[in-house]
């Protein structure tokens, strides 16, 4: 488990993370979102002892990430995939991080398999594509077989199988009861493997709950309507107190009654339908509306 009790840090006059307090919670991969600037990376650092807080605590497992013997039995972290000696092999790497954790030499072995890069274990890591690079970080956050594990952008520079291979390896390690923490700018990556989600913006708490709940406060659920009468279904459902808007497809997008609602007054008035489908908010959507006043680098874009 990771807890950060009012945890800030200040530059000068910058404070880049506010009286942050949030528990990261075992069995859950939790996404950590935020705009640019909003002090994930600062954040994450702070919990792995790489920067002091100016104010407040982060704990791994109860204790301080320093406080810790072999810190890699106890939390394994993928930060910068290129903080990497580039004379080094892949092997040679892992086995140095190895030996100052007391960790077996077959560890290393293992894990170079686990991440499919048995077959450059000997190949040195200045001749990495980003994406191998990305793998062989991930090799070293697992290699201490920790409760908990933290990745910053761990999907930059992979292809379409690192991507699956990736999102199906943080749902196993949540499933084994890990904690699993994972900051991201890829909502679309966030919605198919975070369950719970943490969301801060200039250095502040946002949100911290499910993702699910997280979209729903969006507010933008609608219900998406196809009928060969949409004239008269729309002023009978607007009578009924809901907001119709046709869109350019032929639908009708209906809020303030629910699906089940419109079905029965089509129903009732022998208006036939041939669609009717809820429509919530995606997290890209509720992110945008939820974390708008804590954009730092807004474009001058229309939104």
């Amino acid at each position: 488990m990771i807890e950060l009790r009012a945890l800030t840090k200040r530059y000068g006059r910058t404070t880049a993370v506010d009286d942050l307090t949030l528990t990261v919670r075992p069995g859950h991969v939790t996404g950590f979102l935020g705009p640019n600037g909003a002090g994930k990376s600062t954040a994450l650092r702070m919990i792995l002892g790489l920067t002091t807080p100016t104010s407040g605590t982060a704990s791994v497992c109860g204790v301080r990430f320093r406080d810790h013997p072999r810190g890699l039995r106890h939390a394994g972290a993928l930060l910068d995939a290129g903080d990497v000696h580039g004379g080094r092999t892949a092997r040679a790497h892992l086995a140095a991080l190895a030996g100052s954790n007391g960790i077996g030499g077959g560890r290393v072995d293992e894990v170079l398999g686990q991440v499919g890069l048995a077959g450059a274990a000997g190949r040195r890591v200045g001749g990495f594509s980003l994406g191998m690079r990305q793998r062989l970080g991930i090799a070293a956050a697992l290699l201490g077989d920790p409760p908990v594990l933290l990745f910053d952008e761990p999907f930059n520079g992979l292809d379409p199988e690192g991507v699956r291979w990736v999102r199906a390896l943080f749902r196993r390690l949540a499933a084994e009861g890990r904690t699993v923490f994972v900051s991201s700018h890829l909502m679309s990556e966030m919605e198919h493997c975070a369950d719970q989600l943490v969301v801060i913006g200039r250095g502040r708490l946002v949100a911290e709950e499910t993702l699910a709940g997280f979209a729903d406060r969006a507010g933008r659920s609608e219900v998406v309507v196809r009928t060969p009468d949409p004239a008269s279904l729309g002023t009978a459902l607007t009578a009924e107190g809901a907001t119709v808007r046709p869109d350019p497809d032929g639908t009708l997008a209906v809020t303030g009654l629910t699906a089940a609602r419109i079905g029965d007054l089509a129903l009732g008035l022998r208006i036939p339908l041939h669609e009717l489908t809820t429509r919530t908010a995606s997290l890209e959507e509720a992110f945008m509306a939820l974390t708008a006043a804590d954009v730092e680098y807004a474009t001058g874009e229309a939104r």
